[in-house]
């Protein structure tokens, strides 16, 4: 019989050992510095309650567990953020795969459980490789359902030749439409303008829940994440309004990009602007000597895949599936 222990997490000093952890189930490896750095930019949880008793506010409890010779084998977090759907719960759970099936994992997961029962939460939220069988059987054995089905693409730069693609850019420009990048109009009245932007074409995401972050929070969590930077922050613009948008992310150990964002509005959908977009995404990247760029699609954005698949060519890759328990 195994032996392990099951504690809260200690800060920073887990870190070192969860990163590897990560990296099993992460599609971009992170670092320990990295999950630091993040942790630094969110204040010590405040959970709350609305009228009907339902779980708000935030907080992101941590659990690991020790083998009998001290190490990390298996880490699990609890989260929401203050603009989380009400109720609900993240979470992960990751077991290294030398010490699954000892009992570590369903340990751990009694634990995060036992948390969200005590905090009242109403749904529990995990996103799942879709090739990771092991973890699907596990999560449905304790009532988890599959809720949504996120898709990965990979496009590799090396031989990508985009050939007429490219004319989408000069044929949105002829119409008007005029590319520039955060970097070219810096400031904050331009950031508000784009968070304007971000908060009016977030809802229109297949599976998006929840409320919109506030500008403060919206600006720590995209324009000043780790490996964004102003120039890759490409804007579409109509005269003075912003229109469109693409965000790129860089990870500094594979050096890959990753599209952090893509966004059009409404009225000026159907007129390839987001293709451009795109586009002008995969230039930065190969002037950059970027490896390859990494996206995402819920199944059920069908103009976004066509737009990645389809026309530019990207990759299909394993994705993950939203698998959800209702609490009550």
């Amino acid at each position: 019989m195994a032996k392990f222990v099951i504690r809260r997490m200690r800060q920073p000093d887990d870190f070192v050992a969860v990163a590897p952890l990560l990296n099993l189930i992460w599609s971009e490896p992170t670092t320990a510095e990295r999950l630091k750095e993040d942790e630094d930019k969110i204040p010590p949880g405040k959970l709350h309650y609305n009228e009907e008793g339902e779980l708000m506010g935030w907080d992101r409890p941590k659990w690991v567990a020790e083998d009998e010779h001290g190490q990390v084998v298996a880490y699990a977090i609890a989260w929401r953020a203050p603009w989380t759907e009400t109720g609900a719960l993240i979470h992960t759970v990751v077991v290294h795969p030398e010490s699954r099936g000892n009992g570590v994992g369903t340990a751990l997961y009694v634990a995060l459980h036992q948390w969200a029962v005590a905090v009242k939460a109403s749904r529990l939220i995990d996103f799942i490789r879709e090739t990771d069988e092991r973890s699907a059987a596990f999560a449905k054995r304790r009532g988890y359902v599959k809720e949504r089905h996120t898709f990965e693409s990979v496009l590799d730069l090396a031989s990508f030749d985009g050939g007429e693609l490219y004319n989408s850019i000069n044929e949105a420009e002829r119409a008007g439409i005029r590319f520039v990048t955060l970097g070219e109009v810096p400031g904050e009245a331009s950031e508000r303008k784009l968070y304007e932007l971000y908060k009016v074409t977030h809802p229109d995401i297949p599976g998006y829940s929840g409320s919109f972050p506030i500008f403060e929070e919206w600006k720590k969590w995209s324009i000043e994440q780790t490996g964004v930077r102003p120039e890759w922050i490409h804007i579409a613009k109509d005269g003075d309004r912003y229109i469109g948008v693409v965000t790129l992310q860089q990870n500094d150990q594979t050096w890959a990009m990753y599209h952090e964002y893509t966004g059009v509005l409404l009225e000026y959908r159907g007129r390839h602007i987001a293709l451009a977009l795109k586009m002008l995404g995969v230039q930065t990247a190969r002037t950059c000597g970027v490896p390859y760029l990494r996206t995402h699609n819920d199944s059920m954005n069908v103009p976004m895949l066509r737009i990645n698949r389809d026309l530019i060519g990207f990759r299909a890759e394993p994705g993950n599936y939203k698998m959800v328990r209702e609490l009550r």
